[in-house]
């Protein structure tokens, strides 16, 4: 079967072949899920120190794991160098207090292969040599400054000289429910070393809380030749967790080890959690159960089989082999059936890839691989019950009152318990509504079905606010992110509908009927003067203005803003798509379109027209739009002034646009009858379309009309402005000496900072003050395609502005797609600028083999920052690269 063929009988999430997957997390400490503190201190409640010793509530982590999609059996990878001071069971990184960004992983791993159900799934993890450096990561940290560079594993010198194996982890699934696993370690330092391979298997603490006393059971025996561990579970059923060779196998139990922890009398098991590290690492003899001479151990929920490499040569590699399967396993395990199925989900990946990016040639061929490998990988098992996490367990103390009135308190109806696609499987192991959105274009390319599951999960009662809210992210999810659900069904649906031939209906009925619930919550909510002015808050972008936009300001200023005024302009545009699409085959949509493109009319011509006090958000002299600061006076008007601040908010009004094309004015006459009465008797609505009358008639729907939209691309296109090497910089490089804006008589400065932030705003681990982040710059890229699809040869942009060079606006986007994807391949120097100056630039090839997908990007030198696993949004490279699907942007 090759993997198509497993995708077209997989559509359902609970598809067999879905079973199992990448979806144990890679940090469960430190989130808000685990955090039961009376004021939200996530970090300090549960810190990296107790991860190896207390139980987790709501999931599990570990290195290079797999779980099934109910959480509650996982596999991972543990290692011991014979100098660490713990077992390696996870990996480490900075709190958001002790880094001077913010957290941040201190490990290098890398995803390498993978196909979309996982029937195939390879990673590497770098491991050192000598005793992993935990306190010196700190106070290295702790000495550097906001103008410094985050201090990484390699600047401690420990993988000086390649002194690290190389661990990689392959996954291939000889069934749905068979998983063969080869983990392989390589010695590529010059000197022998010593390396512990501890392949775990456990099961999440659902016992211990009051709420099911049912426990589950592993049982390891030696007996007949064979090492091996039992699970059972009462919904997986049994599964059986089979080892190559005689490793010793250890038996613990998931529980919290409260003794040490807390000081308290006594454990609720004899064994602990971290019974096993405790066992191998301080050589505590009694800390687990040790099986060996043919004998069974009691029941446990953590088990472990351990190999001892006690003299690993250079440039020699281990290997394990190991074999979980549902049932009860059998004798030729590691024979035939496993080299099989290796090689063969090996061809069938490589045969997948041919199809979604055989067009490319290397290097770049490679990159959209990687890209399409940690986005797979990064789809984790979400579980969330908010009304027992605020109410605290029955098995607990009291949960303190304070929780009551925190941190998600208006969200008690959220009720997860599935795979969810999340932006990083450790800085951010979490969904976020507008990342989740980003991340199905290029999920629509390798998996529709998935694509569509997870936008509509999204709109689901046990998630969406009863008042039309989506939760915006797990630290708040009452925050505001900007709206952009319609616009990644509309990219799933077309896509889909290039690839077969026709788009999935119900599925797009379905997202658009749960839609209109929040169009009218920001409606009601976030337009309070009816002015259709829209307030959003921070909307995503972090610290991109001069003063948090997600606090009142003072004096009774209102921050009236144009990248929300304007993505709600672009909300209804898709919302309109949507219906019009729809109204092929169900003429009641057609007067729901109506409402939409009137609704867009109108924010339009708010937002240029006349605005607060008459003062629009276009503003004439700059050829710019800016956020508006309005009050009303003591006589009864409002006044108001522009932010001066030339960011990614003014940008976003390039964005509304949407075509009409000819089909609509012949399929749909009730909305055309509509349109044109609009134009008759409110004709300043007319500026924001523009007219094809060559041919059969067609229209342009925008915000700003052809001279504005030129003079915003003039600006976008300038190199001393927003056009970087290597994208589009979020805040306009003219403000590079910085620029105050005042505030009731206080001044509030921004500055243009191209890579890292020096402000702690928003935990200071996001940077918009300048970087490039591929969302905004992927969504502009798409709005260049559609004004070229209707303007062709008509709109000519200068490009770079200034250098006297016109290009059409799909000749500018393919420029932007080039300039995003430079960042991943080698320039001149042979170097990728994503690399920037870090130890992946440096000459041995160990290090450059491997593309590292960043959270944001040096608005100046294309340097990789913040996250380093950020291939949720940051792989929408492989469509900038290969093509988005189901438009001409190739």
């Amino acid at each position: 079967m090759s993997e198509r063929e497993r995708l077209e009988t997989s559509g359902s999430a609970q598809s067999p072949w879905r079973l199992w997957g990448p979806y144990l997390a890679a940090r469960q400490w430190g989130t808000v899920r685990e955090d039961y503190s009376p004021h939200g201190d996530a970090w300090g409640y549960f810190p990296f120190e107790q991860a190896r010793s207390r139980a987790y509530r709501w999931g599990e982590d570990g290195i290079a794991g797999i779980c099934d999609r109910h959480g509650f059996l996982n596999f991972a990878v543990a290692l011991w160098n014979g100098h660490d001071e713990i077992l390696k069971e996870r990996y480490f990184g900075l709190s958001n207090t002790e880094g001077n960004h913010g957290e941040d992983a201190k490990e290098y791993w890398w995803v390498t292969d993978g196909t979309p159900t996982h029937s195939w799934m390879r990673m590497v993890y770098r491991y050192p040599q000598a005793a992993y450096p935990y306190a010196e990561l700190r106070e290295m940290a702790a000495r550097a400054g906001r103008d410094a560079r985050e201090p990484e594993l390699a600047d401690t010198g420990i993988l000086d000289d390649d002194r690290f194996f190389d661990v990689r982890v392959t996954y291939a699934k000889a069934a749905p429910d068979d998983v063969c696993i080869e983990i392989a370690a390589t010695n590529h330092g010059p000197d022998t070393a010593p390396l512990h391979l501890v392949p775990q298997l456990w099961f999440r603490n659902t016992w211990s809380w009051g709420r099911d006393a049912r426990r589950p059971a592993l049982i390891a025996s030696t007996a007949d030749g064979w090492s091996r561990v039992l699970a059972e579970h009462a919904l997986l059923g049994r599964y059986t967790l089979q080892f190559d060779g005689a490793p010793t196998l250890l038996v613990t139990d998931n529980e919290t080890d409260e003794a040490n922890l807390f000081d308290r009398p006594v454990n609720p098991s004899r064994y602990t959690k971290a019974g096993i590290g405790d066992h191998i690492v301080s050589k505590i003899s009694d800390a687990c159960q040790v099986v060996a001479d043919g004998k069974a151990s009691q029941p446990g929920t953590k088990a472990a089989g351990w190999y001892h490499f006690p003299a690993v040569a250079p440039g020699e590699t281990v290997r394990v082999k190991l074999r979980l399967v549902a049932g009860s396993g059998h004798g030729a395990a590691f024979g035939r059936s496993f080299t099989g199925a290796m090689m063969d989900r090996e061809q069938e990946a490589d045969d997948f890839y041919d199809e979604v990016a055989g067009h490319i040639a290397e290097p770049e061929r490679t990159v959209v691989r990687r890209a399409y490998a940690g986005l797979l990988w990064t789809k984790q098992h979400y579980r969330f019950r908010v009304r027992d996490w605020l109410d605290g367990d029955p098995a607990h103390p009291p949960a303190p009152a304070e929780r009551l009135r925190g941190r998600n308190a208006h969200w008690k109806h959220v009720d997860v318990a599935d795979v969810l696609s999340m932006p990083d499987e450790w800085e951010y192991p979490w969904f976020a509504a507008w990342d989740l959105a980003f991340h199905m274009v290029p999920f629509a390319v390798v998996d529709p079905a998935f694509a569509k599951d997870q936008i509509l999960l999204l709109c689901r009662e046990w998630l969406m606010h009863p008042d039309g809210q989506l939760p915006a992210y797990e630290w708040a999810f009452g925050d505001v992110n900007p709206p952009v659900h319609a616009w990644a069904a509309l990219q799933v649906y077309k896509a889909e509908e290039a690839a077969t031939g026709r788009g999935d209906r119900v599925f797009l009925a379905r997202v658009f009927h749960k839609l209109l619930l929040n169009f009218s919550w920001w409606v009601n909510r976030k337009d309070p003067e009816g002015n259709y002015l829209f307030e959003g808050g921070f909307l995503g972008m972090d610290n991109i203005g001069p003063v948090n936009r997600s606090e009142p300001l003072p004096g009774g200023w209102r921050l009236e803003q144009s990248d929300a005024t304007s993505w709600m302009a672009t909300y209804a545009l898709h919302l309109m798509q949507m219906a019009l699409e729809l109204a092929r085959d169900d003429e009641a949509y057609e007067d729901v379109a109506t409402k939409f493109v009137e609704h867009f009319l109108s924010i339009a011509q708010a937002s240029t027209h006349f605005g607060s006090a008459d003062r629009p958000i276009w503003d004439d002299e700059d050829g710019f739009c800016y956020d508006l600061l309005s009050r009303h006076r003591p006589d009864g008007g409002v006044e108001a002034q522009p932010v001066r601040v030339r960011s990614m908010v003014g940008l976003i009004p390039l964005l509304a646009v949407a075509p009409l094309p000819a089909w609509v004015f012949t399929e749909l006459p009730h909305f055309a009858e509509r349109l044109n009465y609009l134009l008759r008797h409110a004709p300043a609505f007319g500026q924001f379309l523009t007219w094809h009358t060559d041919g059969e008639r067609s229209a342009l729907l925008s915000l700003l009309d052809v001279r504005k939209l030129q003079r915003v691309l003039k600006r976008m296109f300038d190199e001393d402005e927003f056009l970087a090497p290597h994208g589009i910089r979020s805040l306009s490089a003219a403000h590079r000496d910085g620029v105050d804006v005042h505030i009731d008589g206080w001044p509030h400065r921004i500055q243009y900072e191209p890579g890292e932030s020096r402000t702690p705003m928003f935990g200071g681990n996001s940077n918009w003050r300048g970087p490039i982040w591929f969302p905004t710059n992927a969504l502009l890229v798409q709005a260049l395609h559609v004004l070229d699809a209707f303007h062709g040869k008509d709109l000519q942009l200068e490009l770079p502005t200034g250098s006297g060079t016109r290009v059409t606006a799909g000749d500018a986007a393919r420029e932007l797609q080039h300039r995003l994807a430079a960042l991943f391949l080698p320039g001149p120097d042979g170097r990728r600028p994503a690399d920037g100056h870090r130890i992946e630039a440096s000459d041995s090839a160990r290090w450059r083999e491997h593309v590292t997908f960043s959270e944001y990007f040096d608005g100046d030198t294309g340097e990789g920052l913040g996250a380093s696993h950020q291939t949720g949004w940051t792989a929408l490279v492989a469509v900038l690269i290969a093509g988005w699907p189901g438009t001409s942007g190739k």
